[in-house]
């Protein structure tokens, strides 16, 4: 550490020294390694076009890539259907988890077992989810066509496949909302809604005037991160539909998985993936505008 004179008052003030950096090494090199590297290859590829098992040496095309990205129409279809997925698993998955949110930090007997339990589908890999899932779904055999009385191919029908993914995505990410959302309530006073209940306010009053402003930014976080890795989905959808029935829960993640790995086309997939990598970024950059305004204020 190099040390310095503290303006004004004659005391030493230590500042960071080279030193510091062998103390942030650990934690910058694998992000280093695993996150910013494989960005910029892919960045770097998407300029090429390079595929798999080809004979001769791979080409730098610039942006054709991007220009037939433009008119793919398959692509941006896929696109759309990321964006219903994202909207449809996100929306009803804050809601439900504001709820449960609301319901788990009163004083309920054993709340703490029911604490536990409403976090189990988060503490499940995706796969596993996918597993149980497509059991649950099953035509034949499934728990829920037995509960109906019917033999519903569910993920098989282009009517239903999407809506029975989103039904999916809600109920494995809605426990990771909650416990966000339960933290933010842990932070709210009791005093006030005492104070609130004393003036004669209701329940939806007492959260409108004094919950809902406290666990606000807490609530705007977990809905633009939610957005962002529902619309990055992959596992979950590959692992119920792969994709189907006809592409109609094909997602952007999963065509550019295709594109490939299947067709070996990685120039082509990684220009969809710096696609979706501005998206995000764009959103990102929207949401944190919103946050730096909101705290101007």
């Amino acid at each position: 550490m190099a040390a310095t004179t503290r303006p004004g008052t004659g005391t030493p003030e230590r500042r960071p020294g080279r030193g510091a950096w062998f103390l942030v090494l650990p934690a910058l090199v694998p992000i280093l390694v695993l996150s910013v590297g494989p960005l910029l290859y892919g960045i770097v590829l998407a300029f090429t076009d390079s595929q798999s098992g080809r004979t001769r040496a791979t080409q730098w095309v610039g942006l054709r890539g991007f220009q037939d990205l433009g008119q793919d129409r398959l692509f941006w279809e896929s696109f759309r259907i990321g964006l219903q997925w994202a909207v449809g698993v996100t929306v009803p998955q804050f809601l439900l988890a504001l709820g449960l949110a609301l319901l788990l930090n009163q004083n309920l007997r054993f709340r703490w077992l029911a604490r536990a339990l409403a976090i189990v589908p988060w503490a499940m890999p995706e796969i596993v989810v996918g597993v149980m899932w497509r059991l649950v779904y099953h035509p034949d055999a499934g728990v829920l066509n037995e509960a109906l009385g019917t033999g519903r191919d569910w993920l098989g029908d282009p009517a239903t496949a999407l809506p029975s993914v989103v039904v999916v995505g809600v109920w494995a990410g809605m426990p990771q909302v909650t416990v966000a959302l339960l933290a933010g309530l842990a932070n709210v006073p009791r005093e006030l809604h005492e104070a609130a209940a004393v003036d004669g306010a209701g329940a939806w009053r007492r959260f409108h005037a004094v919950t809902w402003p406290a666990i606000r930014p807490i609530a705007l976080a977990i809905s633009a991160l939610s957005f962002i890795w529902n619309l990055n989905s992959f596992a979950l959808v590959y692992v119920l539909t792969n994709g189907g029935p006809g592409g109609h829960t094909r997602l952007p993640m999963l065509f550019a998985y295709e594109e490939a790995f299947r067709y070996g086309q990685f120039g082509y997939a990684a220009a969809m993936g710096c696609v979706l990598v501005a998206v995000v970024s764009v959103l990102l950059a929207v949401y944190l505008a919103g946050r730096l305004r909101g705290d101007d204020r």
